[in-house]
């Protein structure tokens, strides 16, 4: 029998529903990251059936405190398809919004600082939050769509049109569209696009999550503590600092500067309890792989943060100091990768969003915001389908024509920014030095000739804010 479906208004918000065709589809989405639980609210606001297949156990388990990112294009996207009052959920639980994007050097001498715009509006703004909040937020009120400790393994298109998921449990999962959301290792892709592969990068990240105190506070002067701080350092080792403030404090209750609106928000929102996210300084260095040893994707705990300082050895002391109180349980070791271009293919009932397709280095942080990005352009195409207006495939079809180009255009972009691309001239031995004072000579010039300030920040939400 029909279901019944919103139609998008211009907002990206659904206003009243339509009549849907007499079948609509069932969709599989591998992976509950943050671009499959996107697209999966997106669908069941439309009443399109789906179900989402995770790897993880549990809702809480994972390496998932780190920062991310969101600016108005994620953003546009949640709104798009989250509920309303889920959306709100999602802008009470972001952290303080960053106020300047800084550039300083190893010794914390400024290079440049760019004032961000406030956080007044809903979506043209930047927004941190953390990936275990964040995957809360986008959990909630999906526990009868999402089914933990399902490792995919294979999938296998039907004579009748559909598709079914294989499990390691030995289970499986049969639907209309298959949608894979399952990271830069994704084995959805391995098996529909064997030839679309990943790479090393060349660069390394050691990242690590350091508790805000007053001891680690007082470590930073404000314009870095309300900011994004890039670290071009000396001799091809650079980093980004974030300072992350929540709404709730050490033991999980609300904050009393906060506002009872958020409050009220936040006492309404059974995700608290899973999130164990607290205010914490995030610091992420990184260089070319040459710079460090070979068994650094062994380490961890102590021996990871101990391997940081040495490589920071001539770094302030004040950056050494949150190194040091970095804890352990959190310091990770990443090994960046980058998606190659892949020549078009035919479309299917098995499709991709997000890291799954176009993996990006985190050389201009919209990883998530792609991924946001495609979420909801598939499930404005999956609407369609659903009611009638195009066949599923060719829907899937339009999906892919807009996704692809802007993907890899992003991978490309990323790949030569913030020095993620182990071959960039600042890892040079000849020419590092070179490279480094040009690239901040050139934020310095920028941030002090207003008209150039200007265009850098209009630049900014531009680009972070793109949309179809």
């Amino acid at each position: 029998m029909g279901r019944g479906v919103g139609a998008r208004a211009a907002t990206g918000r659904v206003s009243g529903p339509i009549t849907m065709a007499a079948s609509t589809p069932h969709v599989l989405v591998i992976g509950a990251g943050t671009g499959g639980l996107c697209l999966a609210h997106g669908l069941r606001r439309a009443g399109i059936s789906v179900a989402v297949y995770e790897r993880y156990r549990t809702r809480g388990e994972g390496l998932l405190g780190y920062r991310v990112g969101i600016g108005p294009t994620g953003s546009r996207a949640l709104r798009e398809c989250l509920p309303p009052e889920l959306f709100d959920t999602y802008l009470a639980t972001c952290a303080r919004s960053p106020r300047y994007f800084n550039v300083i050097s190893q010794r914390m001498r400024q290079t440049a600082s760019f004032e961000l715009r406030p956080d007044t509006d809903p979506v043209d703004t930047e927004r941190s939050v953390a990936r275990m909040t964040l995957r809360q937020v986008l959990l909630t009120g999906m526990e009868d769509v999402v089914h933990f400790d399902k490792t995919f393994i294979r999938y296998e298109q039907r004579d009748d049109g559909t598709v079914t998921a294989h499990f390691a449990d030995g289970s499986t999962a049969t639907g209309d569209l298959l949608v894979a959301a399952d990271g830069t290792h994704s084995a959805v892709r391995h098996q529909y696009l064997p030839h679309a592969v990943t790479r090393d990068a060349g660069t390394i990240n050691i990242a690590t999550r350091i508790p805000l105190t007053p001891h680690t506070r007082g470590l930073l002067p404000e314009r870095i503590r309300r900011g994004i701080s890039l670290i071009f350092g000396a001799g091809g080792m650079m980093g980004v600092l974030h300072v992350m403030e929540f709404k709730w404090d050490r033991d999980g209750a609300v904050k009393p500067e906060v506002s009872a609106a958020d409050a009220a928000v936040l006492a309404r929102w059974p995700g608290l309890a899973h999130d164990n996210t607290r205010d914490n300084i995030n610091l992420v260095i990184w260089s070319t792989a040459r710079r460090f040893p070979a068994d650094v994707m062994r380490r961890r705990g102590e021996e990871l943060i101990r391997l940081a300082l040495e490589l920071t050895r001539g770094w302030h002391p004040n950056l050494r100091e949150l190194l040091a109180c970095g804890d352990p349980d959190s310091a990770l070791p990443i090994r960046v990768s980058t998606s190659e271009p892949v020549p078009p293919w035919k479309s299917s009932t098995v499709t991709l969003l997000g890291d799954a397709i176009h993996t990006m280095t985190p050389g201009r942080g919209v990883g998530a915001n792609t991924a946001l990005r495609d979420a909801a352009l598939l499930c404005r195409q999956l609407r369609l389908a659903a009611a009638g207006d195009k066949p599923l495939v060719q829907a899937v079809a339009d999906y892919e024509t807009v996704m692809v180009p802007y993907g890899f255009a992003r991978v490309a972009d990323s790949l030569n920014r913030s020095g993620t691309n182990g071959d960039d001239r600042m890892y040079h031995p000849l020419f590092g030095r070179l490279a480094l004072l040009g690239a901040r000579g050139y934020f310095t010039v920028t941030s002090r000739v207003p008209r150039l300030r200007r265009k850098f920040v209009d630049d900014f939400y531009t680009y972070r804010g793109e949309e179809d």
